[in-house]
């Protein structure tokens, strides 16, 4: 994580504490598998859920999911839920590691009272991998500040100058972290062929990590560079991908794609690989297209059908806002409610 996330995280957490919640933080638990750290993040978990006794422990991601969860259990919490946001069944991993996630995820699974995912494919996905039974799983959406996304505070216009775009540019963007799981690189494939016949086109990359370097040769090398920004992780989202003509996800493996429920209730026009919950975002020729992973052809032919189609951009907006609707953070948190006592319940009558 950046300074510029990680500062931008502490102002969260400041938000949240000056709205009553209560902040406890780990420097232990981190993103990477470091052995020694993780060990003193679980005891560490283990002896906050001792002394706070909680009544339901709610973990994400995968790593900090077996470690809080099992720290739960042996804490004897009595209801434990889990949200994978994704899985790390391919494409993150070597082999060997991702048969070692798969077996922690279903040993994990016996002690977790529900699995939450963010789509219906997500959750085949889990049941295809054998992780748990069908009862175990509940599909509840990321919810989205669509009013965030509906209503930026910069007008597309100004951001376009402030980041030395023209107002006549066909801007494509995408968002997310420059991790290989994403597919930025097929992007940046797809980018050369669409520039040989639409030289007015410009692609933007908002985000870090590891193979912002890598992209960014890979751009120069096949002749692009000038048609091509990487604008680092940056906390006006919204303003800069109110600047988008269209908004493109090559990823790999992706478990709903959040981001998606952004662009679209921006009305933008979407191409997205098709895989994981994706396909349960993107109705095909409806609100975007999908387009098989790691195929820059398709996803240049399709941006250039776009380009060359404002209608067709514009009735694909309308049709993404109505389908972002569904996907609000109220919404959310309404069935994570009813979640939580129902699994309240259940264990207040069986205890």
């Amino acid at each position: 994580m950046g300074e510029k996330e990680a500062a931008a995280v502490e102002e969260n957490l400041k938000e949240a504490e000056r709205n009553g919640v209560r902040i406890l933080t780990l420097p232990e638990l981190v993103r990477s598998i470091v052995p020694i750290q993780d060990i003193k993040a679980f005891f560490k978990l283990m002896s906050i859920f001792r002394s706070e006794r909680p009544h339901i422990v709610h973990t994400h991601t995968s790593k900090a999911g077996i470690l809080g969860r099992w720290a739960a259990f042996l804490a004897k919490v009595p209801v434990i839920v889990h949200t994978p946001h994704g899985h790390v069944f391919w494409g993150y991993f070597n082999k060997w590691k991702t048969s070692v996630f798969v077996f922690l995820e279903r040993l994990t699974a016996h002690i977790t009272d529900r699995i939450i995912t963010l789509t219906e494919q997500e959750k085949k996905d889990h049941l295809r991998f054998a992780i748990a039974p069908d009862v175990k799983f509940a599909i509840i959406h990321s919810g989205v500040d669509l009013i965030k996304f509906s209503h930026t505070k910069v007008a597309p216009s100004e951001m376009r100058k402030q980041l030395g775009i023209s107002e006549k540019t066909f801007v494509v963007g995408t968002v997310g972290r420059l991790t290989p799981v994403k597919g930025h690189k097929y992007l940046i494939e797809a980018a050369a062929k669409v520039v040989l016949q639409k030289p007015d086109t410009l692609f933007v990359f908002l985000g870090d990590g590891e193979m912002l370097t890598e992209l960014a040769e890979m751009a120069s090398s096949i002749g692009i560079k000038d048609h091509v920004k990487f604008l680092g992780w940056r906390p006006d989202v919204a303003d800069v991908m109110a600047t988008f003509d269209i908004f493109v996800l090559p990823s790999l493996n992706e478990g709903m794609g959040k981001v998606l429920v952004e662009a679209m209730a921006m009305g933008k026009p979407i191409i997205a690989s098709d895989v994981g919950g994706i396909t349960n975002l993107v109705i095909s020729g409806e609100n975007g297209f999908l387009v098989p992973p790691a195929d820059p052809e398709a996803i240049a032919e399709r941006i250039k059908i776009l380009f060359s189609n404002n209608t067709n951009r514009n009735e694909m907006g309308r049709m993404g806002k109505s389908i972002a609707d569904n996907f609000s953070a109220d919404s959310m948190i309404k069935k994570l409610d009813r979640l939580y006592t129902s699994l309240s319940y259940t264990y207040s009558r069986t205890a």
